[in-house]
């Protein structure tokens, strides 16, 4: 591939995998499979190691893959808490013993063997044996503080027993059994309510339920797998769990110490056989070194642990009949063919539906109508159909083939070049297309309406109130208030939420909008540029691409969204609601200093004192420029704790002075940092 292919394929892959990373971690709705995910991220590291000047500096390849939830409050972790390697076969779990022999140049070592639950990870702190805090683990740096929902799991200790320390972090995995699963969703089909698709989903959901209320009628446990403590002087992540187990605290009671890598296999090997007789699911087994002497001395990269990986089990398949294929529209327009099967049971659920991707897919398949095939959860989630019985095809059997129109719309497909998908063109009346721009628009990054999530926009449409993002603004208590599950305080939390998203800035609204290819950072560019929506929207050509980080592509995709009528009218009717539609005086104020004019940072770790935009904030408000990778442009990175290793080499090779947070701030104060002393320092 040419580099502009590479440059676009490694974009790609980022952005694919940011939102899968938010759909597990912040919906609990996954839409892929785990190894799926891990098969697209193995891709995005190989091409980012061979091509550094395309990584995204925030690439799911350097960062925990969670966000923060914005109905609760944020809190920052004591120490991040970090997601693992993995790997799918014993060739690798072989190197990585190797890779830890050879660091730590002794055989003298052992290995912790846990069950990998498939559950929400959580960290909950003690203080004087009372629990004070739980957080998710969000994004690594920052989470979710759902205390009060925690509180409500009946096998977790609230207050301490024996000698414990003053202050104790402890880390583990909130799950639910498979027969508590199957209760809740019986209840629920007696209802005639939507069933959970499984156990995972439902505990990672009942944490994000605003009413712990709510959240106490789900019957959630807890394994708590991690002990952390300043006061506590523990050897070896053995001794620790033993530790917390006699301060009456919830340890898996199937973890086991091997001393070489074959004990490690053949605890594997035990566990893949026995694990359709456990109560829940688990998806692997966590392998981690023992001594936490040794895991200090392995220390960590900018992203995993060295001392520690998992192992994910290959998934079971189940034989079953195809009855028939639907064909869902995405917001985006995208077409996914969806088989709809004989129910068949699989790892714990009931299996009725399983997604077949694409026309390529179904070509590779070579699927016919009434076929029976093979289904498998890809990482034990979602289902997908893996290959066709060929010896049970009737002889008759006509192959099934992609849609000619939308199924939602009837607008003739298209299918641009060199892609999989086949798209509805129909992007300004096709109904899953207008209701997926409208839940851009109210997204927590663009206008983050309280009260407003995406089941609401959906019953907004169905109820004919909402057709675009400005009608929003024209809704009123009335229209409201008879709307299904919307009572009283709801719709009066809705209509203020809206009122107060006139308020957002301008770089933000400009990113709702959802023109293509124009996300946070080049929105934010736009705005600071063009200064308003009337001025953007005048823009020629060469005058977009005279925008620092604008390309042809992107000035061609602006152009082309001014061009439609429809568009426009959305402008004019947010305009007269009283939307941003324009720079504010406080952000027009002429930058804080000018004494990092002409430098360009990149930031790379984790900080302390500020949070990574913060930093990119105070860069630009002192008259700096921040930068996607390090180059010989580059003036200073900016390095906190967990720096990529590989950034840190190429900082190093190109000379570039590398500073910490304690020297930035003496910078922006005026002050020269101690360079030389920052670099022998900090690493």
């Amino acid at each position: 591939m040419s580099n502009p292919a590479i440059e676009q394929k490694i974009k790609q892959l980022t952005k694919e995998l940011k939102e899968h990373n938010y759909r597990y971690y912040t919906l609990a709705e996954p839409i892929i499979s785990d190894f799926d995910f891990d098969m697209k991220l193995k891709e995005l590291e190989a091409l980012e190691k061979e091509y550094p000047q395309f990584a995204d500096p925030n690439s799911p390849t350097q960062k925990v893959g969670g966000g923060i939830n914005t109905e609760f409050v944020t809190v920052k972790h004591k120490r991040p808490m970090l997601s693992l390697g993995n790997t799918y076969n014993e060739g690798e779990l072989k190197e990585f013993d190797a890779r830890v022999q050879k660091l730590l140049g002794t055989r003298d070592y052992s290995y912790s063997c846990e069950l990998k639950i498939d559950g929400l990870a959580i960290s909950i702190t003690y203080i004087n044996g009372k629990l004070e805090k739980a957080v998710t683990r969000g994004n690594g740096v920052e989470g979710d503080d759902v205390t009060q929902n925690v509180k409500t799991i009946r096998s977790l200790a609230k207050n301490l027993q024996g000698n414990f320390p003053a202050e104790l972090e402890v880390r583990g995995e909130i799950f639910m059994h498979r027969k508590a699963f199957e209760r809740l969703n019986t209840e629920r089909e007696s209802r005639g309510e939507q069933l959970y698709a499984n156990p995972r989903n439902v505990a990672a959901g009942s944490l994000k339920l605003l009413d712990s209320n709510e959240v106490a009628k789900r019957p959630l446990d807890i394994y708590l797998y991690h002990a952390i403590s300043d006061q506590a002087n523990f050897e070896s992540h053995f001794e620790a769990l033993e530790n917390t187990k006699s301060w009456g605290l919830k340890v898996s009671e199937f973890s086991e110490k091997c001393v070489n890598i074959e004990e490690v296999l053949a605890f594997i090997e035990k566990w893949d056989a026995k694990r359709k007789d456990l109560s829940f699911d688990i998806d692997g087994v966590v392998i981690k070194v023992n001594r936490f002497g040794h895991q200090e001395e392995l220390g960590f990269t900018a992203k995993i642990p060295r001392w520690a990986i998992s192992y994910k089990y290959k998934t079971e398949a189940a034989l079953t009949q195809l009855l028939s294929v639907d064909f869902q529209v995405g917001r985006t327009g995208a077409l996914t063919p969806v088989a709809n099967l004989q129910p068949v049971f699989l790892l714990g659920t009931t299996v009725k539906r399983a997604s077949l991707h694409n026309a390529n897919e179904m070509e590779r398949l070579d699927i016919h109508h009434k076929d029976w095939v093979y289904v498998e959860k890809g990482g034990e989630i979602i289902p997908k159909v893996t290959h066709v019985e060929l010896s049970k095809r009737e002889a008759n059997a006509q192959p099934v083939t992609m849609l000619e129109s939308c199924p939602e719309c009837s607008t003739p497909l298209v299918r641009k070049e060199g892609e999989a998908n086949h798209y509805c063109p129909n992007e300004y009346s096709c109904p899953p297309q207008v209701v997926g721009k409208i839940q851009h628009f109210i997204s927590r990054k663009a206008m983050n309406i309280d009260g407003l999530g995406e089941e609401t926009v959906e019953l907004l449409f169905k109820e004919n109130l909402l057709r675009h993002a400005a009608d929003l603004y024209t809704l009123s208590y009335n229209q409201v208030i008879g709307l299904e599950r919307m009572a009283e305080k709801s719709a009066t939390n809705l209509l203020k939420g809206i009122e107060d998203s006139k308020q957002i800035p301008f770089a933000r609204v400009l990113f709702g909008l959802g023109i293509r290819f124009v996300g946070e950072t080049v929105a934010k560019k736009l705005a600071q540029h063009f200064k308003n929506i009337d001025n953007l929207a005048a823009a020629t050509l060469e005058e977009l691409c005279n925008v620092d980080e604008i390309g042809e592509r992107i000035a061609g995709s602006i152009i082309e969204f001014f061009e439609q009528e429809s568009n426009r009218k959305v402008i004019s009717d947010l305009k007269e609601a009283g939307v941003q539609l324009q720079v504010s005086e406080a952000e027009n104020q002429a930058p804080i200093s000018d004494v990092l004019k002409g430098k360009n940072f990149v930031i790379s770790g984790v900080f302390s004192k500020f949070s990574r935009d913060e930093l990119k904030n105070l860069v630009e408000a002192n008259g700096g420029k921040n930068v996607s990778s390090i180059s010989s442009k580059t003036d200073y990175v900016l390095a906190g704790e967990n720096m990529g290793p590989a950034k840190l080499e190429k900082a190093q090779s190109l000379g570039i002075a590398i500073i910490s947070e304690e020297d930035f701030e003496g910078m922006i104060g005026g002050q020269n940092p101690p360079i030389a002393e920052a670099q022998s320092t900090l690493f």
